[in-house]
């Protein structure tokens, strides 16, 4: 018990530093809070990294859509005021990413942002890079307007009561695409994760989710996983950085109740 709290005070001591390395293997953003979220990964072909203003993201080059797309969001940023863009286009810094917004057109999904524009209202630029194809995938439009959107509106008032936030998400990876869409083509996601991350005197929380690409209305804790859980069935590895007694508890937990859901 000892241990682990050291382990907390200590983790709560290096995230609030802004000292630590970036996980191994990727290109980290500036600054320990932002290298915490980049997950680990085995980069195979065709997967590109590419850290832009507001989220850092792994692009698949065959499925045409995120690995994986990470940041942090903090309580100044939730409440940013810059107007939504609305204009989807190809990451011009990936040139793999050939998907274009006539691939969605008439198949039905929506075209679902991993990291939100309601995320990125703090900077023009960060607004109009979530726009980007690179951080977008097909997603069943009651998702996408409901319970997905419930918990980023959830993650926001996260980011208020906490100070700031680690936030992960993506297509479940490991799964097989439930379709194809457009020419690019697009892989259709069968299932979703998001994990987050906060850290405070107490001690390091995390929580994970995993969502089937299809309509639901539900209670988010009913979605509610640990971050065990989504590493599982996704392959990466989340908050590698942590110390270990820290990242054990912290991951192995399940505690919806200590979210507020």
């Amino acid at each position: 018990m000892l241990l682990l709290l050291l382990a907390a005070v200590g983790a709560w001591q290096w995230f609030d530093s802004r000292k630590a390395a970036p996980a191994a293997g990727v290109p980290a953003p500036s600054g320990s809070m932002e290298a915490l979220c980049i997950p680990r990964m085995k980069t195979g072909e065709g997967v590109t990294v590419v850290r832009h203003e507001g989220y850092t993201a792994a692009f698949n080059a065959t499925r045409q859509t995120p690995e994986w797309v990470a940041y942090v969001l903090t309580a100044e940023e939730a409440d940013g005021q810059v107007p939504r863009k609305d204009r989807f286009v190809p990451d011009p810094d990936v040139p793999s990413c050939r998907v274009t917004t006539g691939d969605y057109k008439g198949s039905g999904y929506d075209r679902g942002h991993m990291a939100p524009a309601g995320d990125m209202k703090w900077s023009a630029r960060a607004m109009e890079e979530s726009f980007y194809l690179s951080n977008i995938c097909p997603q069943n439009r009651n998702l996408n307007k409901g319970d997905w959107n419930d918990l980023e509106e959830e993650a926001r008032e996260w980011a208020r009561r906490y100070g700031a936030v680690c936030i992960v998400c993506g297509p479940v990876g490991a799964d097989e695409p439930a379709g194809w869409i457009g020419d690019a083509p697009v892989a259709v996601p069968a299932r979703f994760f998001k994990v987050f991350l906060r850290m405070e005197a107490g001690g390091t929380k995390a929580i994970g989710f995993l969502f089937a690409n299809r309509a639901g209305s539900r209670p988010l804790a009913e979605y509610a996983v640990s971050v065990d859980r989504v590493e599982r069935e996704t392959g990466l590895d989340f908050f590698a950085s942590l110390p270990d007694e820290a990242e054990q508890a912290a991951e192995s937990a399940c505690r919806p109740g200590e979210w507020g859901l």
